[in-house]
């Protein structure tokens, strides 16, 4: 039996359409959270929303949108009630070196990895504070703090999303209080991106890329849900401005 963990809140998910977003959107409803799903993939959310049932929306939302932001946290609070806690998730990764990636691939990887945790966290601010306590949870990556040499853009902008994560969470505290703000910080997941990146055969590369950690294994998308699960409740109420690592030891070594 599930210990409902979030009831009573809601929350807002990006790139909930598969991935690690939909396996959040999916835990907090097991936990007792009514949560929207938003993606620009909208065949994606609907089909999820009606999987898991009337505690999901379906919203489309444009991440890179301020438009798109200011519309979606109003329809989300219209439609629930009440926003308790945003999951800034979606992003991508354009392998390159800096000398390589093209400057439309740096622009693109910037206004879909941090760009779009400002605009979230700008916009959702209000509505969280209404209904404090209330929690903004922004997934950066291990890749925010130990860089390689072929991810500039995304290094960069996970970093970005982590230092941004703690002045949004001092700016929340003075003039916001009850409102928390964290990251987390996942190293090599289970899901189709892994796929994107490493090419090849995907067995042989999840093995690879398991020998590199110390747990002998990449996480599962169960994992970073797990943590997320953790800093949207109110069992973490003294922790704000904070980073969880999720790299089974990667950045030990």
């Amino acid at each position: 039996m599930t210990a409902e963990r979030l009831t009573g809140k809601m929350a807002l998910v990006t790139g909930a359409g598969r991935g690690i977003g939909l396996a959040i959107a999916e835990e907090m409803v097991r936990h007792g959270a009514r949560v929207c799903l938003a993606d620009i993939d909208v065949a994606a959310i609907e089909a999820a929303a009606r999987a898991i049932g009337p505690a999901a929306l379906a919203l489309r939302l444009d991440v890179t949108s301020a438009g798109d932001w200011q519309a979606g946290v109003a329809a989300a609070e219209a439609h629930f009630g009440r926003l308790d806690v945003l999951v800034n998730n979606a992003g991508i990764i354009i392998p390159g070196n800096v000398e390589d990636l093209s400057e439309a691939d740096w622009d693109r990887t910037m206004d879909i990895d941090l760009k779009s945790v400002y605009l979230g966290c700008k916009h959702a601010l209000p509505a969280l504070a209404r209904h404090a306590p209330a929690a903004i949870v922004n997934i950066s990556s291990i890749a925010a703090m130990v860089a390689g040499h072929n991810f500039a853009a995304y290094n960069a902008a996970k970093a970005g999303v982590w230092m941004l994560t703690k002045s949004v969470a001092l700016d929340a505290a003075r003039r916001a209080p009850g409102v928390r703000v964290n990251s987390v910080h996942p190293a090599f997941i289970d899901t189709t991106m892994v796929d994107d990146v490493v090419g090849g055969d995907p067995q042989a590369a999840r093995q690879k890329l398991a020998r590199q950690v110390p747990l002998g294994r990449i996480g599962t998308p169960r994992d970073v849900a797990m943590a997320v699960i953790y800093l949207a409740s109110d069992e973490s109420a003294f922790m704000t401005g904070a980073e969880l690592k999720l790299d089974g030891g990667l950045s030990a070594m």
